[in-house]
């Protein structure tokens, strides 16, 4: 399988120990510490309340002779054997011993199994640690709360069999998290309707699994599945516009599939556009526009150097033709420039369409990234979306979601009454097999210099 894109949103988390170490056992960690100077095995024992011999278990590397912790090293750290204090700031409840009994979920705590590629070999291990710590905090959230948690962990790396790790101890699971990659779907497809556990794919993820089995959860739309909604909601936003569409001479890009669909719709439904290109004069530039409706542009780019030059050619276009009314729509990739093109967005009035909003400026955003400081002494990765809020979101929803309905929860509008910080869902069925997440944003840069979320 071709390793995730961001475009696809695509991500990662992981857990640092040794490589080998790591790829070769399975996991109930509660955090990764990175050593500090000075820092001594029983300092960071202490710091986590937790004993020596219980942070020498989970990294057993340390019982060698001759081992020296050294400045810059990653050591797992356990889940302590004895309940945390209420007020004690962990990411999630300590493990407690499942039963075998598949009784009601709704009356005991909701078991959860997280199979994602934990390690730190390449980026998809290490975006989806930071995925893993917004599992674990939700766990927290929801802890307060009074829904308990049994949170297990495996480091599911990519070139791994995902057999492996669908044990007996796995099959007592009510929601298993992942995989990351379409070939381990199958089998635990396969797991998940012999043992009616519920599956939560956490991204993009290309698979005929979910088309089939009603216990499979798909968080991401495919690409093919997303421009068919994005081509239905333009319809309705933008019904009373001019489409003007822009060929940017850009023979990497991966809209044209968008923008002729778009235009299959323009002609399906006799709207009249115009088709020019970013290298055109602009007097004939501006002769694609109407002065009668407001317009709306398409580009057929999703990079950076031609939305820069389409936003330079159309802000220019605008001082010279001030009665011209002008929307850019645009892609999620350019949620990645924003800030460097903030002004130019408000001109030009754009939309982008998305899975995921990270606001900055929300004060559930700013407390989720206080939080996730306190526990895990960093910041979150600087990338779109925000891995741990992610995780925050999609275990939040779904944990919640089984204590209140059990085995009758899907998912569906309305059933959790989370508002999401950064992902929003809402899943539908497919067919007869299992959801997939409908929700998605317009992310709209206001003239008046305000960002607003549009749901559908």
């Amino acid at each position: 399988m071709k390793r995730l894109t961001i475009q696809y949103f695509i991500l990662l988390v992981v857990f640092f120990l040794s490589t080998e170490t790591m790829l070769a056992q399975t996991t109930q960690w509660r955090d990764i510490h990175k050593v500090k100077r000075k820092e001594t095995i029983y300092s960071i024992a202490h710091d986590y309340g937790i004993t020596v011999e219980e942070l020498q278990k989970a990294n057993p590397e340390m019982l060698q002779p001759g081992y020296v912790l050294k400045k810059g090293n990653f050591v797992c750290i356990p889940f302590p054997q004895m309940q945390a204090s209420p007020d004690t700031l962990l990411a999630a409840t300590p493990v407690q011993p499942t039963k075998p009994s598949k009784s009601d979920v709704r009356e005991r705590e909701v078991r959860v199994g997280v199979m994602l590629p934990l390690h730190t070999v390449n980026g998809d291990g290490r975006r989806m640690i930071e995925y893993y710590r917004g599992v674990l905090m939700a766990c927290d959230s929801l802890r307060q709360t009074g829904v308990s948690v049994d949170i297990h962990a495996w480091n599911v790396a990519e070139n791994m069999d995902i057999s492996e790790f669908l044990t007996d101890e796995a099959a007592k699971l009510d929601l298993i998290i992942g995989p990351l990659y379409s070939k381990m779907v199958p089998a635990l497809s396969q797991f998940a309707e012999e043992n009616d556990i519920r599956v939560l794919i956490p991204f993009s993820i290309n698979t005929p699994e979910v088309a089939r089995n009603p216990l499979l959860y798909q968080v991401y739309q495919s690409p093919a599945d997303f421009n068919s909604n994005t081509v239905d909601h333009f319809m309705k936003q933008f019904r009373n516009a001019h489409p003007v569409i822009i060929d940017c001479n850009d023979s990497t890009s991966t809209k044209g599939s968008f923008t002729t669909a778009l235009r299959k719709r323009f002609d399906e439904e006799a709207i009249t556009y115009s088709l020019t290109n970013l290298n055109t004069s602009d007097a004939k530039f501006v002769q694609n526009f109407s002065m009668a409706q407001p317009n709306v542009v398409i580009l057929n780019s999703e990079h950076n150097k031609e939305m820069r030059k389409a936003l330079s050619k159309l802000t220019g276009m605008l001082l010279d033709n001030q009665e011209l009314e002008v929307t850019l729509f645009g892609y999620t990739e350019w949620m990645l420039y924003t800030s460097r093109n903030i002004d130019n967005f408000y001109k030009l009035d754009v939309h982008i369409p998305a899975a995921f909003y990270y606001d900055a400026s929300s004060p559930k955003t700013k407390r989720i990234e206080q939080k996730y400081r306190w526990n895990f002494h960093a910041d979150m990765m600087n990338s779109l979306p925000r891995f741990a809020i992610t995780g925050f979101d999609h275990a939040f929803y779904f944990i919640k979601g089984l204590h209140m309905y059990g085995k009758h929860f899907t998912g569906a509008p309305g059933m959790v009454g989370y508002p999401p910080i950064q992902t929003p869902l809402s899943f539908e069925r497919t067919g007869t097999g299992g959801y997939e997440n409908k929700k998605m944003l317009f992310i709209h840069y206001t003239p008046e210099k305000r960002i607003e979320a549009i749901k559908f």
